[in-house]
């Protein structure tokens, strides 16, 4: 009987980095997400919660209110997500979110952040990044079935064209940043940026040199 890996950790775990493209891709094999305009963080669950940022930095403090909500999920599973500041109908305000994370923490009158995960890198003593995509973000879901406040589940679907559309276009939909394209049955590639996950971002969604960290 063939080992089990064990099951990795918080500080060995490095995000799946994008690759970047202009166009939707035709024809199926694709599964689309909006992409949410935030902070890249690692996070695990349970009494004692931990958050990495993208570049290895220890955030647990940075949001007071995400530790609380992760500590009210079961132990034992590692999250991968943005997190956001929401305006009333959803979308991600960057420049709210860099205002709040300077402070490192929480104050009166300071935005609230949400914990936008959108996929599961283990759980239940499991590495999942061996699963195909479909079967992490199932679990995924599970999970987050009836999530904590400040927790939103990112879902998928499978026309992009659609989800351009309507989310992205200022005239027809919602002027989000951009969406996220995962090939159907990909692996979780830790630390790689890899062609099976590409950001095709709005055309003047980002300005150049818009903040500095």
């Amino acid at each position: 009987m063939a080992a089990v890996p064990p099951t990795p950790t918080l500080a060995e775990l490095r995000p799946m980095l994008l690759c970047e493209r202009k166009t939707i891709p035709r024809g199926p094999g694709w599964l689309f997400e909006i992409k949410y305009d935030g902070y890249r963080l690692l996070a695990t669950t349970g009494s004692a919660p931990r958050l990495k940022s993208k570049n290895g930095a220890d955030a647990t403090t940075w949001f007071p209110e995400l530790t609380d909500a992760l500590a009210q999920l079961p132990a034992g599973y590692i999250l991968d997500g943005e997190v956001c500041v929401l305006d009333d109908i959803g979308r991600s305000d960057f420049e709210r979110l860099h205002a709040r994370a300077r402070r490192k923490g929480w104050c009166r009158g300071v935005d609230p952040v949400a914990f936008c995960v959108f996929d599961l890198l283990a759980g239940k003593g499991k590495d999942l990044r061996a699963q195909p995509i479909e079967r992490r973000k199932a679990a995924l879901k599970l999970l987050l079935a009836e999530p904590p406040p400040g927790l939103l589940y990112v879902d998928s679907v499978e026309d992009g064209a659609w989800l351009y559309r309507h989310a992205l276009t200022l005239t027809l939909g919602l002027g989000l940043e951009g969406v996220i394209r995962k090939r159907a049955g990909s692996l979780y590639q830790s630390g790689e940026r890899s062609r099976d996950w590409v950001k095709i971002k709005r055309l003047g969604a980002v300005l150049p040199q818009r903040f500095t960290r």
